[in-house]
């Protein structure tokens, strides 16, 4: 959640860039629900007061003009609570559906606002007409998507053979490049609860993206994210264990219903898919060397594989709910004539520590602040597998691996 003291010194700078970020969140209506209930609290703690202090007097005596007074009161602080009560639960939503405040020199507009900041390598070209992966994998036999969809439905894979080998040499090669960098080993469960989602910030705006389990309350991770942004949740850092960098592979879980187009056929866009995660908390004055720092990281990787990229500057309406401000980096895939993003960087700011209560002090009996953390992929493992196999086809049919890949018991 936001800083709400910002909104209060400077509503109108405020305003205009949560609107940068989401013109249909109501910035307006949030600060004016935040002035209704601090003067409502003001006024119940001041009504208990008197009422306490009457109540004092009666030891003493009551008169009926104290008794009539105290009624009065009574009555008075009963409604007072009552509208706090419902004020506050509308301002805590409406907290809760507020958007991290953009950095201010992201560029304004959405998706087609977005500046590519630099490129690596050149296209691929290519003496013979080439296949798009699914026709590859077709051929080859790696994926049987007509089999997952009879165990489970559409828009999943089930990987064969030669894919799985990819699949696990890939997670080896970006986990121990990770750990170069810095970031250490986690393995996190994938059922997490609710608290957890909320402290990660994809509660309550994405609940209806997340797959649930109600009879345990329990819900499958859309990311490692949520799992390492609650690592630490209600934890003060000492200054020198910061920043704190972890990696995580896991399977990731996504409903996004209704998103799918018959340009993301494959494994573009599927509900299951594994990711490597990479995550920071540190303090606020470090957080942009941490998200250069993340994004050369994820960057390397591509650069090893040999892939053409480019990285992308987001405008503010296409950065992720939390972020402040974020980086992708999208990879050519000859097969779709397109880019598509394999990692996305982002600096949240103090955005989940507010949520998660993570903070840290300077030196022993300093006032604690609000960590920053920052979270990014390294690297979204389907679309990878595109971009390697559409890059690397052979003319007849066959998949050339990189070297880099070849050392970890699977080639």
């Amino acid at each position: 959640m936001i800083d709400v003291s910002l909104l209060r010194e400077n509503p109108s700078k405020i305003i205009e860039l949560l609107q940068r970020k989401d013109a249909s969140f109501d910035a307006h209506l949030f600060l004016a629900l935040d002035k209704e209930v601090r003067e409502l609290r003001t006024m119940v703690e001041s009504l208990r007061h008197t009422k306490n202090e009457l109540a004092q007097q009666g030891k003493t005596g009551v008169t009926q003009e104290l008794r009539a007074r105290s009624t009065q009161i009574g009555k008075e602080l009963k409604e007072k609570e009552s509208r706090l009560h419902d004020i506050e639960k509308e301002y805590k939503n409406l907290l809760l559906r507020c958007p991290n405040i953009p950095y201010e020199d992201l560029p304004k507009g959405g998706k087609e606002s977005n500046l590519v900041v630099r490129e690596y390598g050149v296209k691929p070209s290519f003496d013979f007409p080439i296949n798009n992966h699914v026709e590859l994998g077709q051929k080859l036999g790696w994926f049987d998507f007509e089999a997952a969809a009879r165990m489970t439905g559409s828009n999943f894979v089930l990987y064969k053979g030669e894919a799985v080998k990819l699949m696990y040499s890939l997670i080896m090669f970006m986990l121990k490049h990770n750990e170069k960098y810095g970031y250490s080993f986690v393995l996190p469960p994938y059922l997490v609860n609710e608290k957890s989602l909320e402290n990660a910030s994809n509660f309550p705006k994405f609940r209806e993206q997340v797959y649930e389990m109600p009879a345990d309350n329990l819900f499958l991770i859309p990311t490692a994210e949520v799992n390492l942004a609650n690592m630490y949740r209600d934890t003060t850092f000492q200054s020198d264990q910061l920043p704190l960098r972890m990696t995580a592979w896991t399977s990731c879980f996504r409903r996004e219903a209704g998103t799918y187009g018959a340009a993301e056929r494959g494994l573009i866009r599927i509900h299951q898919f594994e990711k490597v995660e990479l995550y920071t908390y540190c303090q606020p004055e470090e957080s942009n060397k941490e998200l250069e720092m993340m994004i050369a990281c994820a960057e390397s990787l591509l650069q090893k594989l040999g892939l053409h990229y480019r990285v992308s500057l987001l405008a503010a309406q296409d950065c992720s709910f939390p972020s402040a401000k974020t980086f992708d980096i999208e990879v050519w895939m000859p097969g779709q004539n397109a880019y598509y993003e394999v990692s996305s960087c982002s600096n949240c700011t103090d955005f989940q520590s507010r949520r998660g209560g993570m903070r840290y002090r300077k030196f022993a009996g300093d006032k604690s602040h609000f960590v920053h953390t920052l979270n990014g992929s390294a690297l979204a493992l389907p679309r990878l597998i595109v971009a390697l196999m559409e890059t690397y086809q052979q003319p007849d049919g066959s998949i050339k691996i990189p070297e880099v890949l070849k050392g970890y018991g699977f080639y």
